[in-house]
């Protein structure tokens, strides 16, 4: 493998996924896994594995950065959080009896829209609204969404964080910097469930490919998330609307180009 451009793949990937996960809380593995497996010939298993673990530092100083600005709700990530990562084990079981083939690109059209949906129709919720919720209906909401959610990403290692974003802004209510913090929280711990699951069953990948990835991801990620905490809302919907639209086109690109 040449060193000079498996550093300029594994930068790029983990500038859009570090990018990702600081402004949108997505799962790093929506966008390394394809870029890996279609320049550097990854096994998609093990890509997304790479994915996996480097999405944990970078997911855990982004959600520190939210948890500094007082936007994080640790409290009511955590029912989402432990069933979340029970399915993340399961789904990650049953992807190593999947065909490799089928791996890979199922959150990219997904991101893509959600990026035009932060754009179109900006989440403004406040911190007022969120309280206003029940706990009791905001506990049941969280368990069956961190299940699915869950699954999905153990199983592909990617739509995870898209999935929990659209379901914490959708569904339970939340303004969008405490959403983004709380996803990246949650995501710390389901992508290193996820990453040990990965290794245990198919072994330790690429060394150098691994640590730049994880080096170049938490980078993206700490820059992103600094700036989304400082933007105001109306600026943190386009930026992450923009930043999502992005990486979904470019994805899709590499998926026909692969």
């Amino acid at each position: 493998m040449n060193i000079l451009f498996a550093i300029l793949i594994t930068f790029f990937s983990g500038m859009g996924a570090g990018l990702g996960t600081g402004f949108a809380g997505m799962s790093a593995a929506a966008v390394i896994s394809p870029i890996l497996i279609t320049f550097l010939n990854i096994d998609p298993y093990m890509a997304v594995g790479i994915a996996l673990s480097s999405d944990v530092l970078a997911s855990a100083v982004s959600a520190y950065t939210y948890h500094k600005n007082k936007n994080l709700d640790i409290k009511n990530g955590l029912i989402m959080m432990v069933s979340v990562l029970v399915f993340t084990v399961f789904g990650s079981f049953i992807a190593r009896l999947v065909p490799s083939s089928t791996m890979g690109g199922f959150s990219v059209f997904m991101t893509f829209l959600l990026g035009i949906k932060f754009i179109v129709r900006p989440v403004m919720t406040t911190k007022e609204a969120m309280a206003n919720v029940s706990p009791k209906k905001r506990a049941i909401q969280s368990l069956i969404c961190g299940m699915i959610i869950g699954f999905i990403c153990g199983f592909v290692g990617a739509g995870g964080g898209m999935m929990m974003l659209l379901i914490l802004t959708s569904v339970l209510g939340y303004e969008l910097k405490t959403a983004v913090g709380t996803s990246v929280f949650i995501m710390t711990f389901t992508a290193l469930t996820g990453a040990v699951s990965h290794f245990m069953l198919g072994g330790i990948p690429d060394i150098t490919v691994w640590l730049l990835c994880v080096v170049f991801t938490l980078i993206w990620a700490r820059i992103a998330a600094v700036f989304a905490n400082k933007a105001t809302p109306k600026t943190l919907n386009r930026a992450t609307g923009v930043v999502l639209v992005s990486l979904g086109v470019v994805i899709m690109g590499f998926s026909l180009f692969h």
